[in-house]
């Protein structure tokens, strides 16, 4: 990926000078869309100027409303951003939707079973995207499998599933509400033990003594960022602390968000560790929307988003890198992220309602079903991994054993359950593509049902 840095800024106002600069000044200039000195330069400038001096207005405009971060860049720039149009209605539109209540009949917010219902699968989908998006091969299926289960990792790609759902749960229940370099250690050690080349680099800062991870593009093998000297690195994460837990008085307010997406890029930048930064930088962005009160941040498939277009994301690192710490494209690129992958959420809530609504419409119309099967069935659909056995539906409906072993057994001939093998007491659960059966009023035996 190659990116074109912008011209120098001092040569830029030596060039146009103050015989050209009252004309420079006056051209038709928009920046709504923010772009880099790489993109600009392939498009038309505006009328009267050409596009170095383009280039020189925007700059101009952005540095005036811009706002200085506590850090500095490896090439001694002053970590800044501003705040165009779409980055404040993208702002607006995550303290609407993040923060406050979902406007929906949502199975997520109203149900408390079904809300950690919904977080567990969350974490599992958060668990396996920034896995695969590091380099993992394990498929999603057999990803979901292995954590619902239980069973231990088969290799260095499950491993990395694994201790990221494990990073994810010490996000919510094991940092608390203050970030140490400590936690940030732990939260490193919990995301790549048992996956790095040597065990020894596993939660802890790399030393003098270490070869500095660089940031090369994988197709080119271009040099994209190095980052600082080794013994910079334990008070870079200090300083990272620090920002991670100031309190926002008056003039020094820095939006939550903001502050989140630049905890991402910090350490992302720093590169503090031998491998594994994506992932803790992630797990920071995460860890600092869900204490500033954006809850619905953890429901979030943001890694997945982030896999289907990785070159964006390097690229909105680079952009900010090479124009002299503009972290402005690295936030419009990760607002954009979290508003996709919120309107994904309420996308998979209506159709939940929906599938809901439908399924009762079903239940109700299937003349075969007894009343006890329609609730048992109704069950299963909103708690897919529940198991059901003879004695714990005949108790739930106060009949005898024989009953129940003919309600679950008439389900099973159906197909609308299956038997789980080798378990006792006998238990049922729902047989794939449950949901779609019930409103098929499918009647064929399901390929999974085992003989007794």
């Amino acid at each position: 990926m190659y990116v074109e840095s912008p011209p120098d800024r001092v040569a830029l106002f030596e060039e146009v000078g103050p015989h050209h600069l009252q004309r420079v000044l006056a051209a038709p200039v928009d920046d709504r869309r923010y772009l880099h000195w790489d993109e600009l330069r392939r498009r038309t400038a505006p009328e009267g100027v050409n596009h170095r001096e383009w280039w020189f207005v925007l700059k101009l405009g952005r540095r005036t409303t811009a706002r200085n971060l506590p850090m500095t860049t490896t090439k001694g720039d002053v970590l800044h951003f501003g705040l165009p149009g779409r980055a404040q209605r993208l702002l607006h539109f995550v303290d609407q939707h993040c923060a406050g209540e979902i406007a929906s009949d949502a199975v997520v917010t109203s149900d408390g079973a079904a809300r950690c219902r919904y977080l567990e699968n969350s974490l599992m989908k958060e668990a396996i995207r920034p896995s695969q998006l590091e380099g993992a091969t394990t498929s999603r299926l057999a990803a979901k499998e292995m954590l619902r289960t239980g069973r231990a990792p088969a290799d260095r790609s499950e491993r990395m599933i694994v201790n990221n759902y494990r990073g994810m749960e010490f996000i919510r229940d094991g940092i608390g509400d203050r970030l140490t370099p400590d936690a940030v250690l732990r939260l490193h050690s919990i995301l790549t033990e048992g996956t790095l080349d040597d065990p020894a680099d596993v939660g802890r800062l790399q030393t003098a003594g270490d070869e500095r991870v660089a940031v090369f593009d994988r197709t080119t093998g271009k040099l994209l960022h190095r980052p600082p000297p080794a013994g910079e690195l334990a008070a870079r994460l200090r300083a990272l602390c620090d920002f991670a837990n100031a309190q926002d008085d008056g003039d020094e307010f820095v939006h939550p968000v903001v502050r989140a997406i630049t905890l991402h890029f910090w350490l992302g930048h720093d590169h503090p560790f031998a491998d594994g930064n994506g992932r803790t930088a992630r797990a920071l962005f995460y860890w600092s929307m869900r204490t500033q009160g954006y809850w619905l941040a953890e429901y979030l498939a943001i890694s997945r988003i982030l896999q289907q277009a990785p070159a964006q994301y390097s690229r909105a690192y680079v952009h900010t890198e090479t124009d002299d710490g503009d972290l402005t494209y690295f936030l419009l690129h990760q607002l954009a992220v979290v508003e996709r992958a919120v309107e994904e959420l309420h996308r998979y809530l209506t159709d939940r309602v929906e599938d809901q609504q439908r399924i009762s419409v079903a239940l109700r119309a299937d003349a075969d079903l007894n009343h006890r099967q329609a609730a048992l069935l109704g069950h299963a659909v909103r708690n897919i991994d529940a198991t059901y056995t003879f004695a714990g539906h005949a108790n739930a409906h106060r009949v005898s054993h024989e009953t129940a072993r003919n309600d679950l057994r008439a389900l099973e001939a159906r197909g609308l359950l299956v038997r789980e093998t080798r378990s006792r007491p006998i238990r049922f659960g729902a047989a794939p593509g449950l949901t779609d059966r019930i409103a098929r009023g499918d009647r064929r035996p399901s390929p999974s049902t085992s003989p007794e």
